[in-house]
């Protein structure tokens, strides 16, 4: 996920919150949160696979 994607989302959300998002606005906030939260669960999942208990 790059700065940029994440500048989207951002923008994305806080124009939803001034204003109607069109179904093309609609449907890139929801394919980039989903890309999103699959890069947190990968980065969750990695971290947790790297731990080690003694």
């Amino acid at each position: 996920m790059t700065d940029d994607k994440i500048k989207r989302i951002n923008e994305l959300a806080n124009k939803s919150k001034t204003s109607y998002l069109s179904e093309e606005e609609k449907e890139e906030q929801t394919k980039l949160r989903k890309e999103y939260i699959e890069t947190v669960k990968n980065n969750l999942r990695n971290q947790l696979e790297g731990i080690e208990i003694i």
